[in-house]
């Protein structure tokens, strides 16, 4: 697998791990707001959120996540565009008993709406792992290492 590969990987189980993200419309970068990201396995390229169709996100079009995994061993930033998904059997697939505590007015709530985010390009920061960490904090040069760790990348 190549470093781009393995990155890549390393991003979707991190983000799996840590659903939890900032997201933005392109048109609005002000509004930038905490997320959890509805992720599918089995999906190519996209993920979904819900909100309300009265937030600012609810306008669709392109966008921009930025993600930190939990223990600040992944960063990304990716682009995409939000539109609505009208899927009810995906709807259900992705709802869940964390997503009923913010919509306690039940999946019938006409406020509800499921976002789908079809993913474009992504750039992605590993972890320089604790030798080469240690070896920057002894100030050795740790560029080529850490050149490894990133990349520009379609999602």
């Amino acid at each position: 697998m190549s470093d781009t590969e393995d990155l890549k990987h390393t991003f979707w189980k991190t983000l799996a791990d840590s659903p939890f993200l900032f997201l933005q419309l392109d048109s609005a970068p002000h509004d930038a707001v905490p997320m959890t990201a509805q992720l599918d396995k089995d999906a190519n390229s996209a993920i979904w959120f819900f909100t309300t169709r009265d937030h600012t996100l609810a306008a669709g079009g392109p966008a921009t996540a930025t993600f930190s995994g939990k223990g600040h061993d992944m960063f990304s930033r990716f682009t995409g565009v939000l539109s609505e998904e009208t899927s009810r059997e995906r709807f259900e697939k992705m709802w869940s008993k964390p997503v009923e505590a913010w919509f306690p007015g039940g999946k019938d709530d006409p406020k509800i709406l499921l976002l789908r985010m079809d993913l474009g390009q992504a750039e992605i920061w590993g972890d320089l792992g604790m030798i080469d960490t240690a070896k920057m904090l002894l100030g050795f040069d740790v560029r080529d290492e850490a050149a490894k760790e990133h990349t520009e990348t379609a999602l």
